[in-house]
């Protein structure tokens, strides 16, 4: 696995197309990492599919409500307008920016509407800088990320199998 500094900060991402491993910017979004790190804990983002993957742009996932195989509410027409049932967080925009593998929240138009929606870029979109906030950066994996099928939205799309702190992961 790769080189890990913080087992605390990272996330391993199982996915149908391979390991990703992403590591946290508490540094940059402290209440998005937490967020994201309880839900993962929670195993709310285990079977969470990638519904939107737009080719040069990004493969956006996280909606734990209605993209979620396993869950009560799944129903892949609506996955994407929901979240979890924890409340929506305050924007944490910063100076990092949105370039190849950089992962950050999905909101809707309101600034202050990121849930646990998130997505990962697959070229520089540095248009999104300081409007959406950046938490993560893939450290490895990338490749996989670059494999995940793609449409708005994706016919049989590809999903988290399972998404882990590196620290909760036995050694």
């Amino acid at each position: 696995m790769a080189n890990i500094k913080d087992p605390e900060n990272t996330l391993v991402l199982e996915t149908t197309k391979g390991k990703v491993v992403i590591e946290l910017r508490p540094d940059l979004a402290p209440n998005h990492c937490a967020r994201i790190k309880e839900l993962a804990r929670e195993g709310a983002y285990d079977g969470v599919v990638f519904h939107r993957v737009i080719d040069g742009f990004m493969a956006q996932t996280g909606d734990v409500k209605f993209g979620k195989t396993s869950g009560p509410d799944f129903n892949p027409n609506r996955a994407g307008m929901g979240g979890s049932s924890k409340p929506d967080l305050k924007s944490e925009f910063n100076n990092a920016k949105h370039t190849r593998g950089a992962c950050s929240m999905a909101r809707a138009q309101d600034p202050h509407s990121a849930n646990s929606q998130f997505f990962i870029v697959f070229d520089n979109a540095t248009f999104l800088d300081k409007q959406y906030t950046l938490w993560g950066m893939v450290i490895e994996g990338m490749e996989n990320v670059d494999k995940i099928k793609r449409g708005e939205p994706v016919r049989d799309p590809d999903k988290i199998v399972s998404m882990k702190v590196a620290a909760d992961i036995a050694g």
